[in-house]
């Protein structure tokens, strides 16, 4: 699953971002600026929905601009 993400702008964020969802026990394949590819559709830890992976990472000041099924 493709993660696009608004306002990550540095190295900084980056790790910001693999931290975060590093605490919802998310296999993160890849993290970008502007992007984070998981592994597989959030339903680790008790179905974690796109939704609050999004609400995870605005938390942070990031905003989830668009989530897309990786084929």
């Amino acid at each position: 699953m493709l993660l696009y993400i608004k306002n990550m702008v540095c190295p900084r964020c980056i790790r910001t971002v693999e931290r975060l969802l590093a605490d919802q026990d998310l296999p993160v394949k890849n993290v970008e600026l502007g992007e984070v590819e998981l592994f597989a559709p959030p339903t680790v830890k008790g179905d974690v929905s796109a939704e609050e992976v999004a609400a995870v990472v605005a938390e942070a000041g990031f905003q989830a601009q668009e989530v897309v099924s990786a084929v």
